[in-house]
């Protein structure tokens, strides 16, 4: 059997994925997240957590708006990712509110310098991004790398957010891909064996 390509692969799927968001409609999409949003706050790592880690969403990403803003209203701590200048490195930085936040890196919005990094997990729930997931727990990312990286010395819960139709049986994925610990989806949420 050839060996894939690997980086093909995920092109391939990123292209697809990039397509299906697009062509659901704003509409459809803003009831979905919404379910996911629920979904989150049914989570039993939710409850005692006392800090979400969470990415603020781009455009073509699950709206994680709604996510943050019961995070806050639950009297939880948020951080989120700010990315470390000339490196493919990120570091969690505690907000307060929406305010902390400007357009850095790709033009996503990233938290003030300012604000703290968060240096303890224990009692850390971290919320993470990608196009799709398959039924084990791994993830296609955007294809920067950053979240692999951050995941491989994360040691708290991870939960990864996609819509329903975006799980697969297997995907294929790199040595240093490390799987989410659960996916949160519009229809259900999945625990993933390790």
């Amino acid at each position: 059997m050839r060996p894939i390509d690997i980086r093909q692969y995920k092109q391939s799927i990123r292209a697809e994925g990039r397509k299906r968001r697009i062509e659901m409609g704003e509409e459809r999409r803003r009831e979905r997240d919404g379910k996911i949003a629920e979904n989150v706050r049914r989570l039993h790592q939710y409850a005692p957590a006392g800090t979400l880690l969470i990415y603020v969403s781009t455009p073509i990403e699950i709206d994680t708006k709604l996510i943050i803003e019961n995070a806050f209203a639950d009297g939880k701590r948020v951080a989120v990712p700010r990315c470390i200048p000339e490196t493919r490195l990120m570091e969690f930085h505690y907000i307060t509110s929406f305010e902390d936040l400007s357009a850095g890196s790709f033009g996503v919005l990233e938290p003030s310098e300012d604000c703290p990094i968060v240096k303890d997990f224990s009692g850390c729930l971290m919320i993470v991004p990608a196009i799709q997931f398959d039924i084990s727990g791994y993830r296609l990312g955007y294809g920067k790398g950053y979240y692999d990286r951050y995941m491989s010395r994360f040691t708290g819960v991870s939960a990864g957010l996609c819509y329903s139709e975006e799980i697969r049986r297997h995907m294929y994925h790199g040595r240093y891909d490390k799987p989410v610990d659960i996916i949160v989806t519009d229809r259900y949420i999945r625990t993933c064996k390790k």
